[in-house]
């Protein structure tokens, strides 16, 4: 054996003895119960809210909350077609459609499509142009379409000419979410992130992505996006949607809301501490709590007896696996305020409206102003009306 290959000689103080042996067990078995105790704590944690059924404390007087619907799987997207007809995803695959009476309550429940991988948005929309009506529906990967007979309700739809408008949108940690009219003749479609934290092999990942509604055409709207679930378009502002950054790393980074400027990107993955918003890149008009898991998101009409004005969104925060003392799990009202200090000329101040929720994930304001959102843990619809 080569000298320099040679074992050295232990020293009598590096010698393992019974006592030196007994505190490495003992610090060992310590570790390993802090280890243990710790995803056990994850565990209960993440599991809770699906285990208890939420107690809501409505933070604004003369307003109460009703659940109105149960059975809805997970619901996972809300879209009102008009006054009467209530679409909802249920992310085990079904798409339902729920019939609103005169008095408030729902007595139609029907299930309009079946087998879906996963839904997450769901749009009736109008050709500006023909008047065609098509029916839009946000899965896995995949964005179909189907036409819809003029003048029907969901009863009496007969669907057809089916086509995948988009597919083959890789999906992983995250997947295609919220799609949206653009306001114009096209839609938008939000698409998240494959991973918390990478540079993405397909540039419709991260992004919004702007869609022909007719050849399914895609152009990037906005990159740098991790996670936005919902968008919703706000009078003299412009389209605000949410978005939730990475996961892992303690009080960074607050979850968003930003205000769409075509071609942009908005940070991600390049954001860190100490660059919270990268050069060349848009920061949000307001902020939420590190994951708390900001997703639902909806303009307040005009005639809504919750508090705002004409330029306040509310949001629905879900609460997040990633932390041991829980955040989120409210409503909060959002005031968008004109603010020439601001890059894009607006921020945001929020107050809590509804906390101690379970898992509010989708959220519509009903035509006539009130607030529903849907509970993904329980299955089940509820109203936020004024007393």
């Amino acid at each position: 054996m080569d000298e320099s290959q040679q074992s050295l000689p232990i020293t009598e103080s590096e010698q393992a003895t019974p006592s030196t042996l007994s505190k490495r067990r003992k610090i060992i078995k310590r570790s390993l119960t802090v280890f243990v105790v710790l995803i056990l704590v994850m565990g209960v944690r993440q599991a809770w809210p699906y285990l208890v059924e939420p107690e809501p404390k409505v933070k604004i007087s003369e307003h109460q909350i009703r659940e109105v619907a149960d059975g809805l799987g997970s619901p996972s997207c809300l879209h009102w077609m008009n006054e009467t007809w209530l679409l909802v995803c249920d992310r085990g695959g079904r798409l339902l459609a729920l019939e609103l009476d005169d008095g408030g309550d729902f007595t139609t429940q029907k299930a309009i499509l079946s087998n879906l991988i996963e839904p997450h948005g769901v749009l009736v929309w109008r050709d500006p142009g023909n008047g065609t009506s098509r029916l839009f529906v946000s899965e896995k990967g995949e964005l179909n379409a189907w036409n819809i007979d003029h003048n029907s309700t969901p009863l009496q739809w007969n669907l057809t000419f089916h086509q995948t408008l988009v597919s083959g949108v890789p999906t992983s940690n995250h997947q295609t979410n919220a799609v949206m009219s653009d306001g114009v003749d096209g839609l938008i479609w939000h698409a998240g992130s494959t991973c918390n934290v990478c540079e993405e092999e397909d540039e419709r990942n991260a992004a919004l992505l702007g869609v022909d509604p007719w050849s399914g055409e895609v152009e990037i709207l906005a990159s740098g996006v991790r996670n936005s679930y919902d968008g919703t378009w706000v009078p003299d502002v412009g389209y605000v949607f949410t978005d939730n950054g990475r996961d892992w790393e303690g009080d960074h980074p607050p979850e968003e809301l930003n205000l769409l400027s075509i071609g942009s990107a908005y940070g991600w993955p390049d954001d860190d501490p100490d660059h919270p918003v990268p050069e060349g890149t848009h920061g949000p008009i307001a902020e939420f709590e590190s994951h708390s898991s900001a997703n639902g998101i909806d303009w307040r009409p005009l005639n809504s007896t919750l508090p705002g004005g004409s330029t306040t969104v509310y949001v629905a925060l879900y609460g997040s696996w990633n932390t041991v003392v829980p955040v989120g799990q409210q409503i909060l009202q959002v005031d968008l305020i004109e603010d020439s200090d601001s890059l894009q000329g607006w921020r945001g101040e929020s107050t809590v409206v509804v906390e101690d929720l379970a898992t509010p994930l989708a959220m519509k304001f009903h035509p006539d102003g009130d607030l529903y959102y849907a509970e993904y843990a329980h299955g089940t619809l509820f109203r936020l009306s004024a007393t």
